[in-house]
């Protein structure tokens, strides 16, 4: 039976740092559930924003969130308009004064959420799983990446038996630490039900 960990968190205070940064003794669980929340609104305000991550800080009045996204111009809108009422819409929703930046995601297809997102789509536009894996696999080797892996499972291709599937090019070395790994996972929703994406990318 394996015994498996995440990726990030077995490198924390490594390589790794958190996405929360801010400490609280008294108040520690009420922020632990605003950050969840902040998170899944924001992507689900900004389903096209291709966001990676976003990292939360806070003060004793201040809440900052830093919105990590290959498309910035989406998320920012016209003449800032649509950051200007996200920030907002956050303020109401959580009674704090908060502080929105933004931070472009460069290399897009050097990003494991952003890969994932993408072989989501495909699938859920019934696009074969294997060409979109095969495809992101090799998109993201041509741009540099050391190493990937693409696992998908479930009702692949509306089967009546959930299987797992998997592709792998290069080296990913998830046992060495001082090696970085950038991994997600997420669901495709599909008609015949939910099927998992998981991305492992080993860039440097």
């Amino acid at each position: 039976m394996g015994q498996k960990t995440h990726p990030k968190g077995f490198r924390l205070g490594i390589n790794e740092t958190w996405d929360s940064k801010w400490f609280s003794q008294r108040n520690f669980a009420e922020f632990i559930q605003e950050d969840y929340k902040i998170r899944n609104y924001i992507k689900k305000r900004l389903p096209g924003g291709a966001i990676s991550k976003i990292e939360i800080e806070r003060t004793s009045k201040l809440v900052t969130i830093t919105i990590h996204t290959g498309r910035p111009g989406v998320v920012i809108g016209r003449k800032g308009v649509a950051i200007d009422r996200l920030k907002n819409e956050l303020q109401l929703a959580i009674s704090r004064d908060v502080m929105v930046n933004i931070q472009e995601v460069k290399e897009r297809d050097l990003d494991a959420t952003l890969i994932a997102e993408n072989v989501i789509r495909q699938i859920e536009q019934r696009i074969s799983y294997r060409r979109a894996m095969k495809r992101a696999i090799d998109i993201a080797m041509k741009m540099g990446a050391k190493g990937i892996k693409i696992a998908c499972k479930g009702r692949l291709m509306g089967a009546e038996i959930a299987r797992e599937e998997w592709y792998r090019k290069g080296r990913v070395p998830l046992h060495t630490i001082r090696v970085r790994v950038d991994y997600a996972s997420m669901p495709a929703r599909t008609k015949s039900g939910a099927i998992g994406i998981k991305v492992w990318l080993y860039k440097e």
